[in-house]
């Protein structure tokens, strides 16, 4: 296996390691309402688990109401149901027609945990970048053996593979300041 190749599967994996973080960034709560904080939440209907955003619409008029229009009225218990037996710790009000679900501001304890709680899944997509980084720099060994590629070349993808992994890890670090600077915004 040619060392560019080598290379290359580990900047997909450290891609990959980002992405997953980026998604999980997403699911955290910042005080701010958001369509994306439904996503994770099923209903019954008609005997399939089903995601809210396909049996009405969400929407987000401000920075502190959802509003969930079902386009069936018949669906407005069982998504009440859902949202108030989720870990959202949301009251969704329902008045008939749709559900305004009130994001209540968070507290400045709550906040320091959100934060604290970012930064430990920054660690965890950090270890996966170095997870990336240990197989390939031992799949570099082992081609050297193997493939008879010289001992330069192993050292210059070895050099290769650290850059990688600190511009993904200075990715992660970028992410996480920015969601924390999101969650403390008073």
């Amino acid at each position: 296996m040619p060392v560019q190749d080598i290379i290359n599967t580990a900047k997909a994996g450290m891609a990959k390691a980002v992405e997953h973080f980026q998604q999980q960034l997403v699911k955290v709560r910042t005080g701010r309402a958001s369509a994306t904080m439904l996503d994770n939440l099923r209903i019954d209907y008609y005997g399939t688990p089903t995601p809210i955003s396909q049996v009405g619409s969400v929407s987000v008029p401000e920075p502190r109401l959802i509003i969930v229009q079902p386009w069936e009225r018949n669906m407005l218990g069982p998504i009440e149901k859902a949202i108030q037996a989720s870990d959202l710790n949301v009251n969704p009000n329902n008045d008939g027609t749709v559900i305004r679900i009130p994001i209540p501001p968070l507290t400045e304890e709550r906040r320091k945990d959100i934060v604290k709680n970012c930064w430990k899944m920054a660690e965890e997509a950090k270890v996966a970048i170095r997870s990336v980084r240990r197989d390939d720099m031992e799949a570099l060994k082992r081609a050297e053996k193997a493939e008879g590629f010289s001992e330069d070349d192993r050292k210059r993808g070895e050099d290769e593979l650290q850059k990688l992994t600190d511009k993904f890890v200075k990715d992660i670090d970028a992410l996480a300041q920015k969601k924390e600077a999101e969650i403390l915004e008073v």
